[in-house]
């Protein structure tokens, strides 16, 4: 089929790759700007487009495609369908109605739960037993589109985002063929999203990255463990040479019992409102390496009693 592929993360690019794999005609990839990053802030293409421009994809990174200009050159690539994966970029209704078979949406979700920015981390931070991936063919409303395919996966004790990330991916991927594979000779079968069940994965801010340790062990552990490996859950210490900013990583719920912030032992326990968490990876800011909840209590000399806000 003849499409245009939408995306910008690393989500995106197994899905742009496996298209490329199957042979579809990819007229052109949309995906966001350079953004300046790392320590000398140099202007860095997104995963998608270092992919595409790897395939030799041409490639496009409007500001905007409200415009009458990006209307054009989008109606000039003369698509089938277009494909988007975590493009980063609300596509107007204009925009929408240009492919013969509509734009499909691959979402990692189960919807309606958890339509919006954050859908990955939102699951691990609520508990979620289970996610998975979904194509919706997309509409106007955020993530609303009815859903053709579905794939469920389930979210394993101690999992973080970065895992189920990394699990979902391929699964997506090989869910997208799928369907366009099936779309090249019926249509897709499409079911309307119930409202019941609705949960919005709003984006993730730095302001809540921070740990409270107040609240039970195992919402605990699902808050650091969501927030995995990005943007890091935190606490602040005095290691010796004033407050020090400390990324947790990853947790897990455990027995224990003190006032909430206090180190219980030298594996790195703390407890919490009620039980305690596991503190088993950990980086320390401005060194680079992660270590365990052992290595940590060992590296700053803390001692059981020590009171974490």
């Amino acid at each position: 089929m003849k499409l245009v592929f939408m995306g910008t993360p690393d989500f995106a690019v197994a899905t742009l790759a496996r298209l490329a794999e199957d042979g579809h005609d990819i007229a052109a990839v949309y995906t966001r700007a350079p953004a300046r990053s790392g320590r000398g802030m140099a202007l860095r293409p997104s995963p998608v487009h270092a992919l595409a421009d790897g395939l030799g994809l041409p490639v496009h990174t409007p500001a905007t495609l409200k415009s009458p200009d990006a209307l054009t050159l989008f109606r000039s690539h003369g698509c089938d369908v277009a494909v988007v994966v975590a493009y980063g970029m609300l596509l107007p209704q204009a925009i929408l109605d240009v492919p013969r078979h509509g734009c499909l949406n691959l979402h990692a979700s189960l919807l309606p739960r958890w339509r919006g920015a954050a859908p990955i981390q939102r699951a691990i931070m609520a508990g979620d037993t289970e996610s998975g991936v979904g194509i919706m063919r997309m509409e106007g409303g955020l993530d609303t589109g009815p859903v053709a395919l579905e794939e469920r996966v389930a979210i394993a004790p101690g999992m973080s985002a970065g895992d189920l990330h990394d699990a979902l991916m391929p699964i997506g991927a090989a869910l997208m063929s799928r369907a366009l594979r099936q779309l090249e000779h019926e249509p897709l079968p499409l079911t309307r999203q119930s409202e019941e069940g609705l949960v919005y994965a709003r984006k993730i801010t730095n302001e809540e990255a921070r740990i409270d340790w107040s609240k039970p062990a195992r919402e605990v552990a699902n808050h650091i463990n969501g927030l995995s490996p990005f943007p890091g859950a935190f606490f602040e210490a005095d290691l010796g040479k004033g407050p020090e900013r400390v990324k947790v990583l990853r947790a897990m719920p455990t027995e224990g019992q003190s006032a909430p912030g206090t180190l219980l032992d030298s594996a790195g326990t703390i407890a919490c409102g009620g039980g305690a968490v596991r503190l088993t990876e950990l980086r320390r800011a401005g060194r680079g390496g992660i270590v365990t909840g052992a290595d940590f209590v060992r590296g700053a000399h803390l001692a059981p009693g020590t009171r974490f806000p």
